[in-house]
């Protein structure tokens, strides 16, 4: 799952390597709530991590860009 398909919408994204992975996934997603539900399961699917700490989900909120 390195990367979701953007919807024809403006939205926000998030890039796995703001968050100091060595990774190219870039999520999509309309609300930051789907943002955080997808980059869970990217994590979980391609590095390993079972789940996501309040520091984790921290620091993806810091690292969520609006995108337009």
């Amino acid at each position: 799952m390195g990367e979701t398909k953007k919807p024809n919408i403006m939205g926000k994204m998030l890039l796995c390597r703001d968050l100091g992975f060595d990774c190219d996934g870039i999520i999509h997603a309309k609300t930051e709530n789907e943002i955080i539900r997808i980059a869970s399961e990217h994590a979980a699917e391609i590095h390993e991590v079972e789940e996501l700490t309040s520091t984790m989900i921290a620091k993806i909120k810091s690292a969520i860009r609006e995108e337009g």
